[in-house]
């Protein structure tokens, strides 16, 4: 028998007194249509932004009616609810509705208008809840006391792999207190701690974060971008990261990491067998720091997959470095080389990597194209920040349009 969640919805809504917001009468009603629904399970995306026409999004009222719909549908594994305006009024319900759902698997709260109280009641759900696997919280404004219950809830859920509080706010006790969570933790294999709050020179997050690599945890993927890092925090990971065997993903993108930072992350991977991406983009290297990255992957490492040197202020000398190291190393297949300087020869490089196949369309950001004869690149949307909200909604985007690259760490399902 097929489920009928429209008309449960629009039920619900008369039981309530409620009226019906038009996105998710639509939305359930695209759901009642798919042919999946029953076999594949689905992901419902009530998301407030990016489609071809105006929308009523979600607020903190209509959660109560999708809920009630929602408790009664296994078969619905994701919930996407981003952009729209829920508060911690609306957190009390979900709050409530992660307590007694044991099937969804996937909730999606980004930029929301959450606050700590919302976290608090958040996390303490998850302290229960058995099922979720992937939670982003992206955006949400939750401070330094909300991370602090997310980070409570580490020490106690053992379900949760991938877990997103970028632009959280977070600050140096609560990054802290997830560094020591998760050295406990046995399940969290992603984690995403981009832009916190931090009025410290002394790289103490670092510390502690790196301390905890050392401890081995089953993390695959770990985001620390714009985390004022510089090279003494890069010296600091790059230690444990020759303890650590099980990281593959690795973003310190937008950071203050110079040529000696580089320094250390080429020694590291002349050694380490496990990561797979590396994304440094928005550091400061120049050719020097590319020239280290260039030898560690032309003579030693083989397990490296994707770099991304985007705007790290790399002049001709360093990009024919990578080029060459490209051209040595069959393993390096996707490298993001744009916002760097480009003189003839590095172009010619470049365009010779993609003409000949060796560096494939999808695998890059950049499209050699001619001016006069002349070798000249373009530049191609990539994506190793696909966390960054790139794919619009109302369609359809080919994982490769938006991240080849991520494909090649396979998280979770989600």
């Amino acid at each position: 028998v097929r489920p009928d969640l429209h008309l449960h919805y629009v039920q619900a809504c008369q039981k309530l007194g409620q009226p019906e917001n038009p996105l998710i009468a639509r939305v359930l009603q695209e759901a009642d249509e798919n042919e999946e629904i029953c076999t594949e399970g689905i992901t419902l995306k009530i998301a407030g932004n990016n489609h071809p026409v105006p929308v009523q999004r979600v607020r903190d009222d209509d959660l109560g009616a999708l809920a009630s719909v929602l408790c009664h549908a296994a078969f619905v594994k994701g919930l996407d609810l981003a952009y729209n305006v829920l508060t911690d009024a609306g957190a009390q319900t979900m709050a409530t509705f992660l307590q007694e759902n044991s099937s969804l698997r996937y909730l999606n709260l980004m930029f929301n208008d959450l606050g700590t109280s919302g976290a608090e009641l958040i996390a303490g759900a998850l302290h229960r809840n058995t099922s979720l696997v992937h939670m982003r919280m992206t955006g949400n404004k939750i401070g330094d006391q909300g991370g602090m219950f997310f980070a409570s809830m580490l020490q106690r859920n053992s379900t949760l792999e991938k877990l997103d509080l970028g632009d959280c706010d977070l600050g140096l006790d609560c990054l802290i207190a997830i560094a020591r969570a998760l050295i406990q933790n046995k399940s969290l294999r992603a984690i995403n701690l981009n832009r916190p709050l931090l009025y410290s020179q002394e790289e103490e997050t670092t510390v502690h974060l790196a301390q905890m690599l050392k401890n081995n945890p089953p993390l695959v993927e770990l985001h620390l971008s714009k985390h004022q890092m510089r090279n003494f925090g890069v010296e600091r990971l790059c230690e444990a990261l020759h303890e650590n065997s099980s990281l593959r993903y690795l973003d310190l993108s937008c950071n203050k990491i110079t040529a000696d930072g580089a320094k250390f992350l080429g020694e590291l991977l002349k050694h380490n067998q496990s990561l797979v991406i590396l994304d440094l983009n928005a550091n400061r290297i120049e050719d020097p720091g590319a020239t280290y990255l260039s030898e560690a992957l032309s003579l030693h490492n083989r397990t490296l997959q994707a770099l991304s040197v985007v705007n790290c202020s790399i002049t001709g000398k360093g990009l024919i470095a990578l080029s060459n190291a490209i051209k040595s190393n069959m393993i390096l297949s996707h490298i993001y080389i744009w916002g760097n300087t480009f003189d003839e020869d590095a172009c010619m490089s470049f365009s010779e990597l993609v003409q000949t196949g060796r560096l494939k369309p999808d695998c890059t950001d950049v499209a050699p194209f001619q001016v006069d004869g002349r070798a000249q690149l373009a530049e191609l949307s990539h994506g190793l920040h696909r966390e960054y909200y790139w794919a619009p909604r109302h369609r359809v985007v080919a994982e490769s349009a938006a991240n080849a690259s991520l494909a090649l760490v396979a998280v979770s399902e989600y």
